[in-house]
């Protein structure tokens, strides 16, 4: 939201960082739109009774979205922002908080730091593998790209300026994972001026689950009066809320061969309450004022979290339960390192951002339902033994538990530059030009592991109990050169163009698959050459595939008045191409997405309304699609060409000073354009003529809503010498497709809309705040994605067995009902 200029004094003696959690308390916190709320200047103030309704006007917000500083009203793209006292009303801490107050903006997630992010309907769903597509948003911190082949960091916010959601393709100044749109987390910086310091503590219980509780603080110490440093630290406890309960498995084949022994239990694994995460992270930032014109500003930020359990449940089990008969547990470190150097060379500015972002993951999962529905229609455990004979096969009574866990170790690694100069912005003319330079890197290891002495023959080589391993290294390196002129035709039109020149070099090698005992054709017996990869016992899979080209974009702004102003665009975005993890595939080709937008900002009413609103049509070619295929793995085709029509509105309304109301809206129609086959050619290019089309021209596209919105009104009023307030907040997701394929989605079936409602109230004083918040009032049961643990086909079979009538198919849910209580202090 705009910042709000009101017109009530301060009180005496109160610093404006004190005041920060109070002003907070007398503003609305707008849940889906841009406007970032804080206190005016008192000087420009007069005096007013709050209890006479005066209305406020709404101040300029400064977001930095074109990468230099902007008012966001004059800003020629429809951006959502949520600033400092919005994210701390609003209960914000994570992804998952964030994400549902951007109408732009819908995900998938199998947990904490394993999102995929889509925005404005571009969204072909997928499984999120780690040897899958690019992301298609990109998310930065800063001025640092912070998103990872699999995903995003999840970076716990706090001390953080704002959100930023940049929604249609922002290639031309972001690259390549920014397709679709680019997410933007702000920090706050350090700050010579003065010394602030601040603290949180909260505690909460969530229903049907456990309890949890948040600490955090933040230090602004001033070195001098040219330099200074800022430290923050948090650590936070998320409780749990689903059941892993007590439950059997009996597999056919290894029964009939144990004598009726081939059942387990999950007796050691069984827990309520189970997928609790554990997150500690700090940020320590310098600034450096090395003159007028030179500043350096160093920053460390790392994390450590630690999620267990699942975050789906079995419906065939119950609500917010599952069985699972294996250790789960996710162990997600990262450490990001970055400099940013800010100056002047005559008249232009100079920015260079350098950042290096190590992560690793260390993963342990059940993948017991790929054992067992493989053997109740495969007999896949009579295969699976302890002993085999001089042919090759189980000798009887060797059979053992054929059930599969995974022990997955990934190694992730960023480092990008960039270099980029700007003109005077009071010039008619003007430019901002740059390069950028990146390097990503992913090292895999997945061990699919069976217990109880598998036999060697059984076993990749040099690994024990290991029925497939995938050892790889995967590369992804692109350039690019890139700028963006504008010029001021009037004193009220204003063009833009923009380009960007890019080159990838994208490469996968190692090994995957089973040992030559397994399979005649694919893992070992499949290998070309017998050097040893990282322990791997050879190589069956190198290679490379290297792409250029450029992306445009060209803008009209036109200001109407000074508070109306209208523009429309055409912006292009990319995201390169790579190899199968599946080596017998060909590579899949770079996407592009091409926008076409109109748009209106406005104020009205002094300035105590704000209205925004965009309209566009965007076309997909050749898009990425991602499946589960055979054993398992990932397969990405080009899936050929889709459209997507859409509408985002927001409104803010300062009612008085005591009320505001605010909201946001999103309207897409996200369709196939030409007939999905689910082939190639041996090009790589997707196959439109076919007799019986996996998705026909006209399917819906998956994951997206036809309509997200929410609503947010805030109340306060003075009490004595204390401020207290109340607020409510309405988010509604409408109903999705679980997947582009119609026969999966038939499987799998539809996703249900929901809605929540948040509530909260609190009083403060002096720079003191106390908050009471419900989270989910209604304890609403959202369903944000489906899947299952193999092939839809198989793990989704229907009309098997009784006790799984629609096959085994997880939901991942919100969290449950949570009622929280939170004090923090400023100084």
């Amino acid at each position: 939201m705009q910042k709000k200029s009101t017109s009530r004094p301060r009180t005496t003696g109160v610093s404006r960082m004190a005041r920060l959690p109070l002003a907070a308390a007398i503003y609305l916190a707008m849940g889906s739109t841009a406007f970032a709320q804080d206190a005016a200047d008192p000087e420009a103030a007069a005096p007013a009774d709050a209890s006479k309704g005066q209305t406020t006007s709404l101040e300029t917000v400064t977001v930095t979205a074109q990468k230099r500083e902007e008012n966001l009203q004059e800003v020629p793209i429809n951006i959502q922002v949520l600033g400092t006292e919005q994210l701390e009303t609003m209960n914000v801490s994570d992804f998952d908080d964030y994400v549902k107050y951007l109408p732009s903006v819908s995900y998938q997630s199998a947990g904490p730091g394993f999102a995929q992010i889509y925005m404005r309907g571009v969204a072909s769903g997928g499984d999120g593998n780690h040897s899958g597509s690019l992301p298609s948003v990109g998310v930065y911190l800063d001025e640092q790209p912070i998103t990872t082949i699999q995903g995003p960091l999840d970076i716990h916010v706090y001390d953080v300026e704002r959100v930023e959601a940049l929604a249609g393709p922002q290639g031309t100044l972001y690259g390549a994972s920014s397709q679709a749109g680019t997410l933007r987390i702000i920090t706050n910086k350090p700050d010579p001026s003065g010394f602030a310091a601040g603290y949180g503590v909260e505690v909460n219980t969530v229903s049907h689950g456990g309890t949890g509780f948040v600490t955090e603080g933040f230090l602004n110490q001033p070195l001098s009066e040219t330099a200074a440093i800022r430290l923050v630290g948090w650590h936070k406890h998320d409780a749990g809320y689903i059941d892993n309960v007590f439950g059997t498995r009996t597999f056919p084949s290894w029964d009939d061969d144990s004598g009726g022994n081939g059942t387990i239990d999950n007796a050691e694994e069984a827990e309520d309450n189970y997928n609790d995460v554990d997150t500690t992270g700090a940020r320590i930032a310098l600034r450096l004022d090395l003159n007028d014109e030179w500043t350096i500003s160093p920053t460390i930020m790392g994390q450590k979290q630690v999620s267990n359990g699942s975050f789906a449940f079995d419906p065939n089990v119950g609500e917010l339960a599952l069985t699972h008969f294996y250790r789960e547990r996710a162990d997600d470190r990262w450490t990001q390192a970055a400099l940013t150097v800010e100056g002047r060379i005559g008249n232009f500015d100079m920015t260079y951002a350098f950042a290096h972002l190590k992560r690793d993951v260390d993963v342990d999962a059940d993948y017991s339902d790929y054992s067992f529905w493989y053997d109740t229609l495969y007999s896949y455990g009579a295969y699976i033994c302890s002993e085999l004979d001089a042919d090759g096969a189980c000798v009887p009574g060797t059979l053992i538990n054929p059930s599969q866990y995974i022990q997955g170790v990934d190694g992730y690694g960023k480092t990008s530059h960039e270099l980029r100069f700007a003109s005077p912005q009071d010039s008619r003319f003007r430019f901002a030009a740059g390069i950028f330079l990146q390097d990503q890197k992913h090292d895999i290891e997945q061990r699919y592991l069976i217990d109880g002495d598998l036999a060697d023959g059984l076993s990749v080589t040099n690994w024990p109990d290991t029925i497939w391993l995938t050892q790889q290294d995967r590369r992804d390196k692109d350039s690019a050169i890139f700028g963006e002129i504008a010029f001021d035709i009037t004193d009220k039109l204003t063009a833009n163009l923009g380009a960007r020149f890019f080159r990838v070099n994208n490469s996968l090698k190692g090994f995957f698959g089973f040992s030559a005992g397994v399979s005649g054709s694919t893992g070992e017996a499949a290998c070309f050459d017998q050097t040893d990869f990282d322990g791997a016992p050879c190589v069956n899979l190198d290679k490379r595939v290297k792409e250029n080209g450029n992306i445009g974009r060209a803008n009209l702004t036109y200001q109407a008045t000074d508070d109306v102003m209208f523009y429309g665009t055409w912006s292009e975005g990319y995201r390169p191409g790579g190899i199968n993890r599946r080596g017998s595939l060909p590579p899949y080709l770079s996407d592009f997405l091409t926008n076409y937008e109109v748009g209106m900002k406005s104020a009205w009413l002094d300035n105590t309304v704000i209205f925004n609103a965009s309209l566009f049509r965007q076309e997909w070619e050749d898009f990425q699609f991602s499946i589960l295929g055979a054993n398992g793995l990932t397969e990405i085709k080009n899936a050929n060409q889709a459209r997507i029509n859409g509408m985002e509105l927001d409104l803010t309304w300062s009612a008085s000073y005591n009320l505001q109301i605010s909201g946001g809206l999103s309207m897409y129609d996200a369709e196939l354009t030409a007939n999905y086959c689910g082939f190639t050619d041996e090009d790589g290019i997707p196959v439109t003529v076919c007799d019986e089309p996996q998705a026909p021209s006209g399917t819906q596209l998956p994951v997206t809503p036809k309509v997200k919105g929410n609503l947010t009104a805030r109340y306060t009023a003075d009490v004595g010498d204390m401020q207290i307030f109340g607020q409510g907040i309405v988010a509604h997701t409408g109903k999705r497709e679980s997947d582009l394929r119609i026969a999966t989605r038939d499987i799998l079936g539809k996703l249900d809309s929901y809605s929540t409602l948040d509530l909260s109230a609190g009083l403060g004083k002096n720079n003191w705040t106390l908050e009471f918040y419900i989270n989910n009032v209604t304890d609403e049961r959202a369903e944000i994605s489906r899947f299952t643990q193999c092939s839809e086909s198989v793990c989704g079979a229907a009309g098997v067995l009784a006790d799984y009538p629609d096959g085994q198919i997880y939901s991942v849910t919100n969290q449950p009902r949570t009622f929280g209580v939170k004090f923090s202090q400023q100084f």
